[in-house]
């Protein structure tokens, strides 16, 4: 008895250990084989979920960085790319780009990116990049199953907090995966494009890591640019080509302007607000009555909304406001994410929304799918929480008290010390939350050379801020793509 004891205590053991991670040491894992088809094309890749323990000198565990790492069978690891993605927020956990458009598994979606009822499902994703890079999905300390373990989580929430982390993540990933002779790649939602810029900057810097390509989706680099404040009028300028956008999709627009492609307009938006309109803000109380009325008008043609709400708002419109405004009268305010998706709040009459229609509708498909999919095919189970959106305000900007984040310069400073690093920005033209206009302005004003400028790639859609989940805008993301690591080898 005792024998048979010891025989089935050494099966389990090996089966255990077939499955769990102990080697690199500081990691703790699950591996799981499949196969997907992309391209006409069969591959077959390991996903290995879990843990990697980010650890002081002393060898006491400080947290543990959840992350699911995509590699490709019988590939050669120092010739093929691994891609180190992630979402914003910040808090945000990475299922958005794991589950939306990048990895091997989507969630279904209508083909304009509208949910289907539930209980919701995934399906194999033919656009995921796996064919062309390993994948690393990453989610910072406080999000998904990531916790801090030694210390109070606060220490990594912040923009340097978060840097020093998610940069040690990816070091400690290189060597325990033996993956420093592969070409590597950043790729960032949102504030993870904000992530994804200063990394490129820190992995030089403070590891010599230097990076082949930065993957921008829905970017802010310099808020600045974005955060509408009294006194800092840069955003009212750069926000109104979104409001051209949303107004043009609604066909809210003059017949002059809804008669055309939404690209020609836009390009007339665009001018106008860096240029008469720009003007008009820095003149403020300068400007004579005919001056206001004058540009109240042209505002009113740009955006659908009335010459007097305009001139009411001291030609001035906060985002929040234009939510509800638009399409006041069709008892509808729209999106924030994504300014296509339309919603029914208490009344008509306030000057905000109750909720954003565009975030209400991927929320619930993403949640369950990412927590279905963990557990039921890449075989990992843990009894708390993913946390979709962790716990971690305040956020510190300690580094830039008294100014605006700007890590435009990081990605700036990372280009010119490495001469072949190549950034892909992609741009929704309905997105709210990081407009397209505002990153178009942020990369013009980095003042790169002309051979630093041809190596940004900039591209549109015409879907919001997670424009994958809108499949046309998916197509076209996955060939953008694929050029871009074609083009960076």
């Amino acid at each position: 008895m005792k024998k048979l004891l010891t025989i089935l205590f050494c099966a389990l053991t090996l089966s255990l250990n077939a499955q769990i991670g102990k080697d690199p040491a500081g990691v703790q894992v699950v591996k799981t084989k499949h196969s997907i088809t992309i391209a006409g094309k069969v591959i077959n890749y390991t996903a290995t979920t879990g843990y990697m323990h980010m650890k002081a000198d002393t060898g006491k565990v400080l947290a543990k960085i959840f992350f699911t790492y995509y590699s490709k069978d019988d590939e050669d690891g120092a010739k093929r790319p691994v891609t180190f993605t992630f979402n914003g927020g910040p808090g945000s956990a990475s299922l958005w780009l794991h589950m939306g458009g990048v990895g091997p598994k989507r969630v279904v979606l209508k083909d304009d990116g509208t949910a289907t009822a539930a209980p919701y499902s995934y399906i194999p994703n033919e656009f995921s990049w796996l064919d062309k890079t390993d994948l690393v999905f990453i989610d910072p300390v406080s999000t998904g199953y990531s916790r801090a373990v030694g210390e109070p989580a606060s220490k990594y929430h912040g923009y340097v907090e978060d840097i020093n982390s998610v940069g040690d993540f990816v070091r400690n990933f290189l060597s325990r995966y033996d993956r420093w002779a592969s070409p590597k790649f950043l790729a960032g939602e949102s504030y993870g494009t904000t992530r994804a810029a200063g990394l490129s900057k820190f992995l030089q810097d403070e590891h010599r890591i230097y990076i082949n390509g930065v993957i921008l989706i829905s970017a802010v680099l310099n808020f600045g640019t974005n955060d509408y404040n009294i006194g800092n009028d840069l955003p009212r300028a750069l926000y109104i080509p979104s409001y051209t956008a949303a107004a043009w999709y609604h066909k809210k627009l003059a017949p002059a302007l809804q008669a055309r492609p939404i690209a020609d307009v836009l390009k007339e938006s665009e001018q106008w607000a860096i240029g008469p309109y720009a003007t008009a803000l820095i003149k403020g109380g300068w400007m004579s009555d005919a001056e206001k009325s004058a540009i109240a008008e042209k505002m009113a043609y740009y955006t659908g909304l009335s010459k007097e709400l305009c001139l009411q708002a001291n030609l001035r419109l906060d985002e929040n406001r234009f939510y509800k405004a638009l399409r006041r009268a069709d008892g509808l305010s729209i999106g924030r994410l994504d300014a296509r998706f339309t919603g029914r709040n208490l009344d008509d009459a306030g000057e905000y929304v109750d909720f954003d229609p565009s975030f209400t509708n991927i929320d619930g498909p993403f949640t369950a799918t990412i927590n279905d999919y963990l557990s039921k095919e890449l075989k990992f189970t843990e009894e708390k929480g993913y946390n979709v959106f962790g716990e971690v305000y305040p956020w510190s900007y300690k580094n830039v008290q008294n100014k605006y984040l700007n890590v435009a310069e990081s990605l700036r400073d990372a280009m010119a010390k490495n001469p072949n690093l190549k950034v892909y920005l992609g741009c929704g033209y309905y997105d709210f939350a990081t407009p397209y206009f505002t990153a178009v302005y942020d990369i013009e004003h980095m003042f790169l050379r002309p051979e630093q400028r041809s190596r940004v790639d900039i591209k549109y859609y015409e879907s919001g801020h997670m424009y994958y989940i809108h499949k046309p805008s998916l197509i076209q993301f996955k060939k953008d793509i694929d050029s871009f690591f074609d083009s960076s080898k």
